[in-house]
């Protein structure tokens, strides 16, 4: 994950801090100087650091700070503050004309992935009901119509193309034919240069003046570095951006740019693009993602994914089977699917406060072990499924076969399984006992883990 290296670095400069039970002007300073060379190191700008730098320190060195009982805590509050005041404070919302369709044009340097994320969050906004059309405006990369052709198929968006045109006659037949068919959002996928050129800018901006474009979104590949912040700055000086969609954000990536680009332009980050998958892209939130890498986690979107993936009645549903005692292996391969869902591991990890992201780094989590439990429930009957004790030698047999597994791990997960029944029959005596002394659990309350 981007902010890996910077989030170390920082925690490692605070842990020193922690050590002392007062803070001197000194101990500011060396804590800044360490600060200082984990961002420079992280590929932000200098003299976005330098100013960073410059505010923290003030602030730190105040006398509500030095005389503070817990004055390392007070610092790392400052530069949590300072991080999201940075990277814009809040977050801000897709621009969306009154006038349908809204137009939003998505520009930036080939290779930064304009077309995949313009798709993805074309599929975002649809989950707010809106109705919006992919317009293929790249008429010179080879395939790039047919590669938002794939993505639009995959996530069943409607895409505008009319080959190897003139790019502005396209996006306004475009919006003609948005307003004939019930499409509100348009989204302009125009062509991308491996560096920016007159005749891109000039193009560009005749699409620009066609369209009149409520949104035009620079997408940058947060691995670049310090070239994002200058493509940043010579989109905005040609073309106005409104905002920007920062990608490749789950990569090893130092980062630098999402801390550089919104204080170097003034534009916000409205858009993250977290991972390969069609619907790895998420609002850009800076009080949360300042969190992430001063290694308080991310609680807030770790709910939010939760929720996203919350079935309300099978939660229902599961907490009575719980009450009765009657969990199963169908119950455990839901909850397992549901913990899927929600995306990799080990981010998920990383979102809860105190886990320790160099710890994390570390940890074995084996991905696969995932499918390969699916593999042996899903090749049990549905008797077997419900009454687990019927597993027999051949039975297992069968089963380790049928998922291309052994006996062995067949035998592992019967065992996990019996210890989680285990654990949930303790809980359900605990909220009984609990509820006779007039503590009763929340109605409906999931066991998730």
């Amino acid at each position: 994950m981007a902010f890996e290296s910077l989030s170390e670095k920082l925690s490692a400069s605070f842990k020193k801090l922690r050590g002392k039970g007062r803070l001197t002007e000194a101990d500011i300073k060396e804590a800044m100087r360490e600060v200082r060379l984990a961002l420079l190191e992280a590929d932000v700008s200098y003299k976005v650091v330098k100013d960073f730098v410059k505010k923290v320190s003030e602030r730190a060195v105040g006398q509500d700070v030095l005389e503070s009982l817990t004055p390392a805590q007070m610092v790392i509050k400052i530069v949590n503050e300072e991080l999201t005041a940075l990277m814009g404070t809040e977050n801000v919302k897709l621009n969306i004309s009154s006038q349908s369709p809204s137009v939003v044009m998505l520009v930036g340097l080939q290779g930064a992935g304009k077309t995949t994320n313009g798709a993805k969050l074309a599929g975002l906004v649809r989950k707010s009901g809106k109705r919006p059309l992919l317009v293929a405006c790249d008429v010179y990369r080879p395939a790039a119509i047919k590669q938002l052709e794939t993505v639009g198929a995959q996530l069943d968006i409607p895409v505008f193309q009319m080959g190897q045109g003139n790019p502005v006659d396209i996006a306004k037949a475009a919006i003609e034919h948005a307003k004939r068919h019930g499409n509100d959002l348009v989204f302009l996928d125009t062509a991308g240069r491996l560096h920016i050129d007159e005749a891109l800018m000039d193009e560009l901006k005749k699409i620009r003046e066609a369209t009149n474009p409520a949104e035009i979104l620079l997408v940058i590949d947060a691995m670049t570095g310090q070239d994002a912040v200058n493509a940043a700055t010579a989109f905005d000086e040609a073309l106005g951006i409104t905002g920007i969609m920062l990608t490749k954000l789950d990569g090893d990536a130092r980062g630098g740019a999402a801390l550089s680009v919104r204080a170097v332009t003034g534009k916000p980050i409205k858009y993250v693009g977290i991972g390969e998958k069609l619907d790895n892209i998420e609002p850009f939130y800076p009080d949360r993602m300042a969190s992430r890498i001063l290694g308080m986690g991310d609680v807030l979107t770790l709910i939010e994914k939760a929720e996203q993936n919350f079935d309300e009645k099978k939660a229902m549903k599961m907490a009575e089977r719980l009450k009765q005692n009657k969990f199963t292996f169908t119950d455990y391969l839901e909850q397992l699917e549901q913990l899927k869902s929600m995306g990799n591991i080990k981010d998920i990890a990383a979102m809860i406060p105190g886990v320790d992201s160099k710890a994390l780094k570390g940890a074995a989590i084996d991905e696969k072990a995932f499918s390969r439990t699916e593999a042996i429930i899903k090749s049990m009957t549905p008797e077997e499924r419900e009454n687990p004790v019927i597993l027999n030698g051949s039975r297992k047999k069968r089963i380790a076969a049928g998922s291309g597994t052994s006996v062995v791990d067949v035998n592992r997960l019967i065992k996990q399984f019996d210890m989680m029944k285990s654990m949930t029959k303790q809980m359900t005596a605990g909220g009984k006992k609990a509820k006779r002394m007039g503590m009763g659990f929340g109605k409906g309350m999931p066991f998730q883990f």
